[in-house]
């Protein structure tokens, strides 16, 4: 089992570039003109390739993983209910903006997919990466759908429309069909497409730092507490129950809970951000997950697989 040092290390290099895309956009003439562009440029081309050649390069066999794939489908529609539902909450309502809540729901489900992969291929070597991969296979398109939807809706603007023309879930619904179909992604592209992805986690990261404005937080800490305690909280709690409920092994059980653990995907802020929303205020989030999650993983690994 890893060790808390391990996490924090593990987290490290994702929070340092958020915090050095704040530190350049602030204190240097590469200002946020600037870093709008380069959001631009990682959510329409850097981050689908890299979705699309994750999703691709594992192949998926659904026999073997029926079960881990129903657990987690189950365990994301209860997360995905959960971030809905905050608004309608007695107590919560009145502390909650509709703009608000519709831009920050998809942190309260949304995964970090490769600290994701570190982690399992750590648990359980390449068994572990095959169950991640089954994991972000069936639940990216799930996610990405479910954060669109809200978005979509509060700025009355048309679901499908915004479906059909959202590259993160053109890339995932392809990379999916491509992986179940057998394509493979050809050698001599192999380097480029890596590179490319390599990329947008860099950029994207640090894209997000220089969108970060932590005032932003203050005005909707409410919010920002309850997706952050369904994303930590309770949705590894609920991981550990849905284990049970569909009869996970050791193995299975482990890579569910790191899954459920994990930081929200740093591509929230650039989602946002693209579709309109304050990407300040998602940003801000994005990094408070980050750092959760050094608290979160220990919790899940090593509190809940012990019971």
């Amino acid at each position: 089992m890893l060790t808390r040092v391990n996490y924090a290390q593990l987290l490290f290099p994702d929070f340092s570039l958020i915090l050095l895309g704040y530190l350049v956009c602030r204190y240097t003439q590469l200002n946020r003109p600037l870093w709008e562009k380069v959001e631009a440029l990682v959510y329409y081309l850097l981050f689908p390739v890299l979705l699309f050649h994750s999703i691709v390069k594992s192949p998926l066999d659904l026999q073997v993983a029926s079960r881990l794939m129903g657990a987690g489908w189950a365990l994301g529609v209860a997360a995905i209910g959960l971030a809905y539902a905050l608004p309608h909450l007695p107590g919560l309502r009145r502390h909650i903006s509709g703009p608000d809540h519709a831009a920050s729901a998809q942190i309260a489900f949304r995964f970090n997919s490769f600290i994701g992969l570190a982690i399992a291929e750590r648990l359980a070597g390449p068994q572990g990466l095959q169950l991640i991969a089954v994991l972000i296979g069936v639940c990216v398109p799930l996610f990405n759908v479910a954060a669109v939807w809200p978005m979509a809706r509060h700025a009355q603007r048309s679901f499908l429309s915004e479906l059909v023309r959202n590259p993160l879930i053109i890339a995932t619904v392809g990379g999916l069909i491509s992986n179940l179909l057998g394509f493979q992604m050809p050698v001599w592209l192999e380097p480029t497409v890596t590179r490319l992805g390599a990329a947008s986690l860099a950029m994207g990261l640090m894209a997000a730092g220089a969108g970060m404005q932590f005032g932003a937080l203050a005005r909707a800490k409410t919010l920002a507490v309850a997706v952050l305690a369904i994303r930590h909280v309770i949705t590894p709690a609920m991981a550990w129950g849905v284990s049970k409920l569909f009869g996970l092994d050791p193995t299975q059980t482990t890579i569910l809970l790191a899954f459920s653990a994990l930081p929200t995907a740093s591509s929230c802020y650039v989602l946002a951000a693209r579709m309109g929303y304050d990407g300040a205020y998602v940003a801000g989030l994005v990094t408070l997950s980050t750092l959760l999650g050094v608290v979160s993983l220990p919790f899940a690994l090593g509190v809940l697989r012990g019971l």
